[in-house]
């Protein structure tokens, strides 16, 4: 499963690269089916990185990764980020 999510973030990096961004995978919850993701660079200060998170990520992990439901952010403070 983490290889799969990894492939999959992976191959939406590039597009946020281009808009000076970055994303990482920091965890899953295979219970609840959760994905959580730190956004770095442009991304931290950008108004629509939440739609980008939502619209965007969330919808292709859905598609392409069986078991998400959601994709959160997660800082480097954040104690619920679970480095891999």
């Amino acid at each position: 499963m983490l290889e799969k999510l990894e492939t999959t973030i992976g191959a939406i990096r590039p597009a946020i690269q281009a808009d000076g961004g970055d994303i990482f995978l920091r965890g899953f919850d295979a219970e609840s089916g959760v994905v959580s993701v730190e956004l770095t660079g442009a991304c931290v200060s950008c108004p629509a990185s939440t739609v980008t998170l939502k619209a965007g990520v969330e919808r292709i992990l859905k598609d392409r990764v069986p078991g998400v439901t959601s994709v959160e952010a997660v800082g480097l403070a954040s104690e619920s980020a679970v480095s891999l």
